[in-house]
């Protein structure tokens, strides 16, 4: 009897891949047919607007295709991304848009739906074994696991799962990897997303011809990839834009405040602040700084919707500094023109919290399966940030450099989820939400 044919969905916070897997053979990558040609990472994203011929209605587009939306008309579109950074923070219960409420569930199915509608075929009709990632660890200070898992099952059914099953994210990348092992081992896993960088340490032994896994010691952290584009902003281009320097008010010089400066956290959030009261005060600053040109930049990206572009530009410097020791840095938008060389280990020190976070959560797994560096054989790494030299080096640290590989960055965790649904008991590698 031939495997079921099973469904990996990786809800990650910058990108969603979905792959297939039936039979013997390897997974396959769901593919969305796009402007620019087939893509398998969908932006986990989504844009909200009302048409100007049907001004009551609500058009939701999501992906690359909200991204296009919310660029077209920044002023009428709700873009809304990373929003898997909400699932398990009780603080978040809904937001207004367009006059209608949405709670997390809502825009995780809204979201899901449009996944499901670009999916075409593939998605015609789901199988009945669908394997969600989660992260060890969901974002946040205090984060609500179970919270979380409610909101993902409500979507998940209404996307038209029938059986929500949930397997840690860096365990699908493990049985991703763990399928080419000819040997038995105990595996080191570290998956680094958009929000949360995870890690799991699992044993894998193959029994009677099947590949069977014991998990071992699990943690992860709340920081990743993003945390690393807000400090290039906040160190490389945030000071151009006025941080840092100061105003005179009443006769008193005062710092220029940083909150103006905190949104860039996420460059849909400046939208948000143009439309803001702060923004009035910002055009006030720039009749009353010491460095006036710079509030006129600040004030250019806002009202001009620059803050794509400028992530775009973050994203290729961190990209070259991940495979070169130095790179030119060039944001050009309007009249701004902001250029710089920098250093990969200027870089480095700009990430240095985030790095120690990290590094500590390697610790803490180890800890968790009464592990020493030694007891590792084989160390996979996986994910965007993995490419990051900083980051590896914690790892080439701990571990022979020999027994550390990477690669599939994006589809690993996907593909994972998709060959550990078709096993005959699917039950040893994933959870039910009761």
């Amino acid at each position: 009897m031939s495997a079921p044919l099973s469904l990996g969905i990786d809800f990650g916070t910058t990108n969603t891949v979905l792959a297939l897997a039936g039979g013997d053979g390897p997974a396959r990558l769901v593919r969305f047919p796009a402007t620019d040609g087939e893509l398998f990472a969908f932006r986990s994203c989504l844009s909200f607007y009302a048409p100007p011929d049907l001004p009551s209605e609500r058009q939701v587009t999501a992906g690359p295709w909200a991204i296009e939306a919310y660029v077209d008309d920044p002023a009428e579109t709700r873009f809304i991304q990373s929003f898997k950074s909400f699932a398990a923070q009780e603080s978040f219960t809904e937001t207004q848009i367009l006059g209608r409420r949405y709670r997390f569930e809502d825009l995780l199915s809204a979201f899901l739906l449009k996944v499901r509608e670009h999916g075409g075929g593939d998605l015609a009709e789901l199988p009945e074994r669908v394997v969600v990632g989660r992260p060890v660890r969901f974002v946040g200070g205090a984060p609500n696991e179970a919270l979380a898992l409610r909101r993902y099952e409500t979507a998940f059914h209404r996307m038209g799962v029938k059986a929500v099953r949930y397997a840690y994210e860096p365990v699908g990348a493990a049985f991703f990897f763990a399928r080419g092992l000819d040997h038995d081992a105990t595996v080191l896993v570290g998956d680094f997303g958009g929000g949360t960088s995870d890690f799991s340490i699992i044993r894998f032994e193959r029994v009677a011809g099947s590949l069977r896994a014991t998990p071992l010691g699990r943690a992860g952290v709340g920081v990743a990839g993003d945390a690393f584009d807000y400090r290039i902003i906040d160190h490389l281009v945030s000071p151009e834009l006025g941080k840092g320097g100061d105003y005179v008010s009443f006769g008193k010089t005062l710092p220029i405040p940083y909150k103006y400066y905190a949104a860039f956290a996420r460059w849909d959030q400046l939208a948000l602040l143009r439309a803001s009261r702060d923004m009035r005060e910002i055009r006030a600053l720039e009749r009353q700084a010491a460095e006036p040109e710079k509030i006129a930049r600040l004030i250019e990206i806002l009202d001009e919707n620059h803050g794509y572009r400028l992530y775009r530009a973050v994203s290729r410097l961190k990209e070259t500094l991940s495979a070169e020791t130095g790179a030119a840095f060039r944001f050009e938008a309007g009249s701004i023109d902001i250029a710089r060389d920098v250093a990969r280990g200027e870089f480095e020190d700009w990430i240095a919290p985030e790095l120690a976070l990290i590094e500590g959560a390697v610790d803490a797994a180890l800890a968790d399966a009464g592990l020493a560096a030694e007891g590792i054989d084989r160390v996979f790494l996986t994910g965007g940030s993995s490419l990051v030299p900083a980051v590896r080096a914690i790892f080439g640290r701990r571990f022979d450099p020999a027994r550390i590989e990477t690669g599939a960055e994006l589809e690993s965790i996907a593909s994972g989820l998709a060959l550990m649904g078709r096993e005959e008991d699917v039950s040893r590698w994933t959870a039910r939400q009761s």
